[in-house]
């Protein structure tokens, strides 16, 4: 049983939020299933509610990115008896996943994010490709909702396009805000983010994939044809199959690829 952490008075710069609760410690645990022998990666483990039961069930072997200089003393002394509990002390907005990972095993990483920085720090992640193999966070609900939307709703946008190009995404569970200290103004819930191992609709430049999106999304109430004029005629969206006169939000992931990779061939030949 690991000693118990010194009391750490949350920072609001690193918007922290303490789990307290037991029973969600225990459903995450069972949400992650570790085993022994992979390889798990925590970012902001706190004050460790969240670290003991990940230690004890993946065979005591855990690596952990903590920004907080003041909690890793305290991390420390609590999971000394763990030869293999291994403390990066930095931001993990900058941490190298791909070198992390090295030559070995892709990393499951978790973590209760903090919500100033979720989607910055998903999008670093997913940037990794292959050197992650899962992804298991406690984020703001809002955040979760946008990332697991369907096309065709109010929370369908950028983020659901950028995420959803890249893995299978799953909402597990909402986290009522008392089962934190000190408690956050919102609901959290819990989301899988699974990268595909081959991507469904492989964009032929990445960059213009995302370029397309952001332009599309760039005024939710406008048409196609509006939003993306500057990339695509209506006419040639109309010989894609997708009509001009639709808004951003009605689009799949594949009808933003197919865009995408229009506009690559155009250049290709251009």
């Amino acid at each position: 049983m690991a000693s118990r952490p010194p009391v750490h008075q949350a920072r609001k710069r690193f918007g922290q939020n303490f789990l307290r609760d037991p029973g969600i410690v225990s459903r995450i645990v069972r949400a992650i299933a570790p085993r022994p022998g992979e390889r798990l990666v925590e970012i902001g483990p706190g004050q460790g509610a969240l670290t003991e039961p990940l230690l004890e069930a993946a065979g005591g072997r855990l690596e952990v990115i903590e920004l907080d200089r003041d909690l890793i003393p305290g991390l420390r002394v609590q999971f000394f008896q763990y030869p293999e509990f291994v403390i990066h002390e930095g931001d993990a907005l900058r941490f190298d996943f791909r070198a992390l990972r090295g030559e070995g095993e892709p990393l499951r990483v978790v973590g209760n994010l903090p919500y100033n920085i979720s989607t910055p720090l998903i999008d670093h992640l997913l940037k990794a490709g292959d050197a992650i193999a899962d992804m298991h966070f406690m984020l703001q609900k809002e955040v979760v909702v946008r990332l697991a939307a369907a096309p065709g709703g109010a929370d369908w946008g950028r983020l659901s396009v950028m995420a959803q190009y890249r893995c299978r995404v799953d909402d597990l569970f909402t986290v009522p805000p008392e089962a934190f200290v000190p408690r956050p103004k919102v609901d959290s819930a819990i989301v899988r983010l699974t990268p595909y191992a081959e991507l469904p609709w492989p964009a032929l430049d990445e960059g213009l994939l995302f370029k397309v999106v952001r332009q599309a999304f760039g005024q939710r109430r406008k048409t196609l044809r509006n939003n993306l004029k500057a990339l695509i005629e209506g006419e040639t969206l109309a010989e894609l199959g997708i009509d001009p006169a639709r808004r951003p939000q009605t689009l799949s992931v594949e009808e933003f690829v197919r865009i995408a990779n229009h506009l690559a061939h155009v250049q290709e030949t251009s």
